[in-house]
């Protein structure tokens, strides 16, 4: 590391929504400006290594379209017509909005909406001890993790998996779903050090030709949704010659008998003809997996992002389930380890204020509850107000045109506390100035690995931004909620937090900067019991029990859900009208909509862009680069085509998220995607779309 001995250095942790969660190392040039940032040498999972979008953060925490000052709207909705107004100004505004719709409407008119991944515990959250106070609507949050989580759960009966660390110990480290080459990029860290130390092999399930793939040893490059039949086959072969481990399955799985038979009919032609692969590949993939005890499934994302992205999630975990491979050091599975930490947020979210019985809306269902779908909002009144941190929904909600419709309704009052004035900010009545991550006090933790860190701040915000938490419980003071935590600074409910979760206290973290808390390799590996009551791994899941994650119970088409792992058909399909499947990945250097305000991310990304494989193109007319129009069900959006035979025929790939200004129409990409909820929990159904391609003349 080439730090500038005059230049100091402080130690943060990305908050931004990826599971990594980097340790980071940040040269502080002065109070107010950082240079270069670099991932944290002596964090064991970070092991210094950071993407280069974050390496880059100057770029954008001293970007000069920051917002700086409260705005109030002086234009038409969506318009970005603002003036600037003072900060008592703007809460004074927002506390009447709010209080006249609670009394007008009642108090569940008002839907406080945020979401951010891995953002810290008392920025992201302290907006829920608002609305349990206030007793106002809840939000589901349904963009990411409630399908891919049920469908881990299904068959583990916990969130939580082995170290990632001991892929370093792996033969074969299987990366199913995810792209860490782009994102997660320290899974590659601990792969490529089981590569050259080992001669581990890597290999890489996914529905086109990624960073990921391009490195790894073995590639499986099926059609979007087809992952279940692909494990199916795979577990069919271990089951048909020899490799499953039979003491294993006897002793800690729930029907292997039943399974196996299941399975005779799942065979390598079966999957092939869904999957879109030789059969050749599938047996060779499943002969490796099973002469190779050390293999490690790291299990992404993305393969879950669609309508039965729950029960592929489900049956690729079982696989190591069949062979045993739980046993091994190296071996087993890890999809997410968030539930390891086990807070007490009571301070934070305010838990002990909560009133059962107030409606909780789906996330990805915003367009629809905003105008006014009686589903969504559940017998009760519309939404008439709203405080927005932490996400843009404009931008990355499902449906966009209803998204857009709704929050360009005139009787709508929206808040929206952001960094730049993202195009869910122009729909706002208030805008308000936020802090960065390293402008004010945080905890975090790693889905994808196991520490507790702290990220404290590091310079002084610029203009007149304001944290999260400053805005909350300014807010509260004007509408009269009440909680302790309030009262409180963020560095004193991050040691409470800590103290009542039977952990260290900041003052431990703050002298450590980050806790290893991974459970000791018995519990990790499951090697005495799984998560279920029983203790057992289950191939026949209950798929209501795994939609704990819903707050309304199950949701979606749960009785259709195949009993044992399948492909289950629930997808949109293409068909005669729409014969194109679509997968909105991410883009390297964007996650989700952040960073695609910064430069250098779009300079690489250059403009909207849709893969399509050369044949396809042929047979459509279309020219490389040539101007095309894709469509839906749900609306059509206009974007550049790029000839790109790293995926199968019928497949388009978008890497996104571009905002919806930068498509010639205004229209993004999520306008093609649709929020309707997928079995058992609901979930963001960004990789499953059923579209047409027509040459844009």
């Amino acid at each position: 590391m080439n730090i500038r001995p005059n230049i100091k250095t402080g130690i943060s942790v990305c908050p931004h929504d990826c599971p990594s969660a980097c340790a980071l190392e940040v040269e502080l040039l002065d109070e107010r400006t950082i240079g270069r940032v670099r991932g944290a040498k002596d964090n064991s999972y970070t092991l210094g290594v950071i993407c280069e979008k974050v390496g880059r953060y100057a770029e954008r925490i001293h970007h000069p379209d920051r917002l700086l000052y409260p705005l109030k709207r002086s234009g038409p909705k969506g318009s970005g017509e603002f003036k600037r107004i003072t900060w008592d100004e703007a809460m004074a505004e927002t506390a009447a909005a709010f209080l006249k719709a609670e009394a007008d409407y009642g108090s569940e008119s008002i839907w406080p909406y945020y979401y951010a991944g891995t953002m810290g515990l008392v920025m992201r959250d302290g907006i829920e001890r608002l609305r349990h106070t206030k007793n106002y609507s809840g939000m589901y949050g349904t963009f990411c993790v409630s399908l891919s989580w049920s469908g881990f759960f299904a068959g583990t009966g916990s969130i939580s998996g082995v170290d990632p660390r001991e892929m370093q110990k792996s033969d074969l480290i299987v990366i199913w779903g995810g792209n860490p080459v782009n994102t997660q990029v320290n899974v590659m860290t601990h792969a490529m050090k089981a590569r050259k130390d080992r001669g581990a092999r890597i290999a890489c399930v996914d529905i086109y030709d990624t960073g990921t793939m391009k490195q790894a040893d073995v590639k499986l490059l099926i059609r979007p949704g087809t992952d279940g039949a692909l494990a199916c086959a795979v577990m069919h072969v271990l089951f048909r010659d020899g490799y499953a481990d039979w003491p294993y399955l006897e002793a800690l799985t729930d029907c292997p008998r039943e399974f196996e038979a299941h399975l005779k009919t799942r065979t390598p032609e079966w999957a092939a003809k869904i999957c879109d692969i030789p059969v050749s590949e599938i047996e060779a993939f499943a002969k490796l997996i099973g002469e190779t005890r050390r293999t490690f499934f790291r299990l992404g994302y993305g393969f879950a992002r669609g309508r039965n992205g729950a029960v592929n999630m489900h049956a690729a975990s079982c696989i190591p389930a069949v062979t045993g491979a739980w046993k091994h050091e190296g071996g087993g599975a890890l999809h997410s380890n968030s539930g390891i930490y086990k807070w007490n947020k009571k301070m934070i979210e305010g838990t002990d204020a909560a009133k059962r019985g107030l409606r909780v809306i789906d996330q990805s269902r915003i367009g629809p509850a905003l105008l006014g779908d009686p589903f969504d909002l559940a017998g009760g009144p519309p939404v008439k107000a709203m405080l927005i941190q932490n996400t843009n929904p404009a931008s990355v909600a499902p449906d966009q045109t209803k998204v857009k419709q709704g929050l360009a309704r005139e009787d709508l009052f929206v808040c929206v506390h952001e960094q730049f004035m993202t195009e869910t900010a122009k729909f706002a009545d208030i805008v308000l100035p936020a802090t960065m991550f390293l402008e004010h006090d945080d905890v975090y933790q790693g889905g994808g690995h196991q520490h507790i860190m702290f990220g404290r701040k590091l310079v002084e915000a610029p203009g007149e931004c304001r944290s999260n938490h400053d805005v909350i419980c300014d807010l509260a003071r004007r509408l009269g909620a009440e909680h302790e935590g309030f009262t409180k600074t963020p560095r004193e409910l991050i040691d409470w937090t800590l103290q009542h979760s039977r952990r260290p206290d900041l003052q431990k973290l703050d002298a450590e900067n980050w806790i290893d808390v991974q459970p000791d390799f018995e519990t990790a590996h499951n090697l005495k019991r799984f998560g279920h009551p029983d203790g057992k791994f289950h191939f026949r899941p209950d798929w209501a029990k795994a939609a704990f994650l819903s707050p309304t119970g199950p949701l979606g088409p749960v009785k259709d859900m195949p009993e044992f792992p399948d492909h289950w058909g629930a997808i949109e399909e293409a068909t005669e009208e729409y014969p194109f499947r679509l997968a909105t990945s991410p883009a390297r250097t964007f996650l989700n909509s952040t960073f695609n305000e910064t430069p250098s991310s779009r300079k690489r990304e250059v403009r909207p862009t849709l893969f399509v494989h050369p044949l396809d193109l042929e047979a459509a007319g279309i020219a490389d680069g040539d101007k095309v129009k894709v469509g839906s069900a749900r609306g059509i959006v206009t974007l550049h085509a790029k000839a790109h035979d790293g995926q199968r025929r019928g497949v388009l790939i978008a890497e996104s998220i571009w905002p919806n200004e930068a498509f010639e129409d205004g229209q993004g990409i999520n306008t093609l995607t649709g929020c309707d909820q997928a079995a058992p929990a609901a979930g963001g159904l960004f990789h499953d779309n059923r579209v047409w391609l027509k040459p844009a003349r």
